[in-house]
């Protein structure tokens, strides 16, 4: 089989269309398609359906591509042993993480990370836009999420659980809630995606169990929200490991609600990272650092 095929079906499939893979190869349209129908003729097989807007693999093409792409990762990690031979672990990593976890728990095991391997630099990008991995502008990516997107490789690092709670003295004030629906009458603090959720739930009405309550302060921010909390300014519901400190210390109570109460919030985070994207030893090994940190805590 001709390699240099191969691996062009796979610059092809990775672009999504042949005048994308032309640009990034610095040849011609007609040079790529002339070659990828040279790969088919010699092949006997159609490999890439084509349309005016794009190319859909054929089963045969995407098992070449999987063995093609697997070919080249095998080639670029076998170089960067040779070129790493007798050196300390070295290299770049730039990833993405939630503003909220990222901030409240990651940052200790980067630093942790950065002592173990010394020669690696971190970029670290505090956000929750999924586009900087789609678009290959960071190695990998972690999100809270219900679903992760069918064109990345995902791996779970555990559900985020919420949590009601409120200090002493506005449980003194308000009294002790123990339902979701006693919720109507009081101050809450939470984020604008619990807000939608909340108002979601509630316009179902009764069939979907959740009553119609309006927050009084919502923000993406979760230490403005944690603040805000601490000073006695309403209920709060947030992710647990926000205020799990707080909890643990006396600061914060957490409110006595069903399970069931809260199930409908409960998301999961997820480390994400594109298929063909070559990961580098250094990316590897902080993948395979944070999984170990998320199981673990």
């Amino acid at each position: 089989m001709d390699l240099n095929a191969l691996a062009l079906l796979v610059d092809i499939i990775d672009a999504g269309n042949l005048s994308r893979a032309a640009s990034q190869l610095g040849m011609s349209r007609a040079n790529v398609s002339k070659r990828l129908n040279h790969f088919e003729r010699q092949l006997g097989a159609e490999l890439l359906r084509r349309s005016t807007r794009q190319l859909e693999p054929t089963e045969l093409g995407w098992q070449l591509y999987e063995h093609g792409r697997a070919i080249r990762h095998e080639l670029m990690a076998a170089q960067e042993s040779v070129q790493s031979l007798g050196k300390r672990l070295s290299g770049t990593v730039r990833l993405s993480v939630p503003s909220g976890f990222g901030q409240h728990t990651m940052s200790a095991w980067f630093i942790e990370f950065m002592t173990m391997y010394p020669a690696i630099t971190l970029n670290v990008i505090f956000d929750n836009d999924i586009e900087d991995l789609i678009k290959g502008a960071v190695d990998f990516s972690i999100r809270v999420m219900a679903e992760t997107p069918t064109n990345a490789v995902a791996h779970s690092l555990g559900d985020v659980e919420y949590v009601a709670c409120a200090t002493p003295a506005l449980v003194r004030e308000h009294g002790m809630p123990r339902t979701l629906d006693q919720f109507r009458d009081l101050p809450l603090i939470t984020s604008e995606l619990t807000g939608q959720k909340l108002h979601a739930a509630g316009r179902a009405g009764a069939a979907g169990g959740v009553p119609n309550i309006r927050p009084r302060l919502m923000s993406a921010n979760f230490f403005f929200l944690r603040e805000a909390i601490l000073q006695g300014l309403g209920v709060g519901l947030v992710p647990r490991y926000m205020v799990d400190r707080d909890l643990a210390a006396g600061a914060l109570l957490q409110l006595p609600l069903p399970p069931q109460d809260l199930a409908f919030l409960r998301t999961t985070m997820y480390l994400l990272y594109m298929p063909a994207r070559y990961q580098t030893r250094a990316v590897t090994t902080l993948v395979a650092f944070l999984r170990d940190k998320a199981t673990s805590r």
